[in-house]
């Protein structure tokens, strides 16, 4: 009997990565799982294949676990209403939904085409749109339903080359928390994930020196796919039920909280604010508060007992 015994889980990306682990994990805590993968290029550009969602599958079948394959793609909302379906046919229902599934196009955003843009944004903020859209009535009626979405660093923190990756997952975030706040009346719960890990994304990135190579094969061992995919299944179980609307993090054993944008100054002037006023009073009296553009270098972790 495991954390999500009874329940079904649809995974999407679940042939490779964070999304392969994910199912795994899920079907070794009781859930019946819809493993989706188009089994396309990480660049979103070529032809899919059933075979790595089914390889997946089998790997948990083989294992006394659960599991149907299905290899449409997330941004197509018709085809994602069919998962929907699946799980229901086969399974008899559904009740919670991890979304990894994604793709890179990285450039230096002077040099983005449309097609970069559009291709990262469709898969990323218009599938996680498709899956919550095709799910949320569900969800709603049977007052049982909860989501994880995948967020990223690059949007909440910023990373030079990922203007579409970053804007996408920045949307995400946005996305999960108004599908909470809107949800809790029914016991729908949604969260998001920013994750770490060695996966064909962080293999994608190039290496320009030897220091980077000797980071990297660093990261191939103590930040590996299964660490973000045991909080996601973790966080879509009843246990968790009190857990909705929030952005965390994970990157090896570390279990991450960030915060979410709030106000931090608020400068008033009575008499009204002219366009010199703002940039000799208000602008120099926040200025402290200004945020840097570098990336804020990680937490540190707590100091063992």
């Amino acid at each position: 009997m495991g954390v999500l015994s009874g329940k079904v889980v649809l995974v999407t990306g679940g042939g490779n990565g964070i999304g392969r682990d994910c199912a795994l994990i899920a079907a070794a805590e009781g859930a019946k799982v819809i493993v989706n993968d188009l089994g396309g290029g990480l660049g979103g550009g070529d032809e899919g294949s059933a075979g790595p969602a089914e390889k997946v599958c089998e790997e948990i079948r083989a294992a006394g676990g659960e599991a149907v394959s299905n290899s449409d793609s997330v941004t197509n909302y018709k085809a994602v209403q069919g998962m929907v379906e699946q799980a229901r046919d086969t399974f008899g229902g559904l009740h919670a939904v991890i979304n990894p599934a994604g793709i890179l196009r990285d450039v230096m955003f002077h040099k983005m085409t449309e097609d970069d843009w559009d291709r990262v944004i469709d898969v990323h903020l218009r599938g996680s749109f498709n899956v919550a859209r095709a799910t949320i009535e569900l969800f709603r009626e049977q007052n049982d339903g909860s989501y994880m979405f995948f967020t990223s660093t690059s949007g909440l923190l910023g990373n030079i080359g990922q203007a579409n990756y970053g804007a996408a997952k920045m949307g995400i975030a946005g996305l999960s928390r108004i599908l909470a706040m809107e949800g809790a009346r029914n016991n729908v719960r949604s969260n998001c994930l920013a994750p770490v890990a060695w996966t064909r994304m962080t293999q994608s990135v190039p290496v320009k020196d030897e220091a980077a190579a000797a980071r990297r094969a660093v990261m191939a061992e103590k930040i590996r796919a299964d660490q973000p995919a045991r909080l996601s299944v973790a966080l879509v179980s009843p246990a968790a039920a009190h857990i909705s609307g929030q952005v965390f993090g994970a990157s090896g054993e570390n279990i991450i909280l960030y915060s979410q944008p709030r106000p931090i100054d608020t400068q008033t002037k009575e008499s009204g604010w002219t366009v010199e006023t703002i940039l000799s009073e208000a602008m120099p009296a926040m200025e402290s508060k200004f945020f840097p553009l570098s990336r804020p270098a990680p937490a540190p972790a707590p100091a063992k007992a």
